[in-house]
């Protein structure tokens, strides 16, 4: 069985991917409040609480499918680390998983 090779992902379409997904969370004046960048964190710049973390990888992974796995992810990461999180993170882990 041979397999079709995934084309290299843009971290700019997963930044903007996720831009959109917390588009849905946040809202749009918070959203727009704080520049969206690679160095954005998500606790300490975005305020989301969990309950927040937990919608936008709900909305994720409707996008991207099985291929990204979240739970996996914030699994592998200490409470200072989830805390920490920046974008940047997120997106180098979303488009490494869809090459």
């Amino acid at each position: 069985m041979t397999t079709t090779p995934t084309p290299d992902v843009d971290e700019a379409e997963v930044l903007t991917a996720l831009t959109e997904a917390l588009s849905a969370v946040l809202d749009p004046v918070e959203l727009e409040a704080t520049p969206l960048t690679m160095e954005t964190r998500f606790v300490e710049d975005l305020d989301l609480e969990s309950i927040d973390l937990v919608t936008l990888t709900g909305l994720l992974r409707r996008r991207y499918g099985d291929r990204v796995d979240f739970p996996g992810f914030f699994a592998s990461l200490e409470l200072p680390e989830i805390i920490g999180l920046s974008v940047g993170q997120v997106v180098r882990y979303v488009a490494g998983r869809l090459r």
